[in-house]
């Protein structure tokens, strides 16, 4: 009975606070372009946060991801609660191509090796349709075009001795 309760407030909660709220799906290693609610004094601004999404935790109303970023070459994460009142928008910049669900070994690396490949199809890609260059699919088409000459092509006769 407690349980049940708990869900309801949560779900009413939930409608309440994703109001006028539309989030992209996103997951761990998609950048994010996180616009913040910022109070100084009496006045209110919006200021960007731009960075890689390492985390995802928490379910329903609980729910929360950490974005890390590099700035003047020192490393700065920072946890946002996903329905939380300081969260102006987000914005899904890239996605990323990774294969595990928390990203924390992103700390111990810098440069290069920080690198996220980017996802081209997938889960959570446009009307599950792959997002492909032109200039990508017009080489494809001229690689292919390539190899069937070649087979088309008759054997260079075999000199007799």
């Amino acid at each position: 009975m407690a349980q049940n309760t708990i869900e309801k407030f949560e779900a009413k909660e939930l409608a309440r606070l994703s109001t006028g709220k539309v989030f992209p799906a996103f997951s761990a290693g998609d950048t994010l372009k996180v616009n913040v609610n910022i109070k100084e004094g009496d006045r209110s601004r919006v200021q960007s946060y731009e960075g890689v999404c390492i985390s995802r935790t928490g379910s329903g109303i609980n729910e929360s991801f950490t974005v890390r970023k590099i700035s003047y070459g020192e490393g700065v994460e920072r946890v946002f609660p996903l329905y939380g009142p300081v969260i102006e928008s987000i914005e899904l910049l890239r996605r990323g191509s990774v294969r595990r669900a928390k990203l924390y070994y992103m700390r111990d690396r810098s440069g290069k090796s920080a690198r996220i490949s980017e996802r081209t199809t997938g889960h959570g890609m446009e009307d599950g349709q792959p997002i492909v260059d032109e200039a990508v699919e017009a080489a494809k088409a001229a690689a292919k075009a390539i190899k069937k000459e070649k087979k088309e092509r008759p054997a260079k006769a075999k000199p007799k001795k």
